[in-house]
């Protein structure tokens, strides 16, 4: 198991954490996510070699939040 850590910009509230958690556990690989709109950080555990960070950005952008590596 791995552990990526994005920064998340956009989130203001518990809704906002909630959607880019629910984007980031329908990633294939991804075993647990946590969220943090007043970190702006995403801590997520993903099987190895079964998805990318980038996978994971691209999932928290189509949410309409900017994602990137922290």
């Amino acid at each position: 198991m791995n552990e990526v850590i994005l920064k998340v910009e956009g989130m203001t509230c518990m809704h906002c954490e909630m959607s880019v958690k629910k984007a980031l556990k329908a990633v294939k690989g991804v075993k647990d996510v946590k969220v943090s709109y007043k970190s702006g950080l995403a801590e997520i555990v993903v099987k190895e070699g079964k998805t990318s960070p980038i996978e994971l950005i691209e999932a928290v952008e189509a949410e309409g939040y900017k994602a990137t590596s922290a």
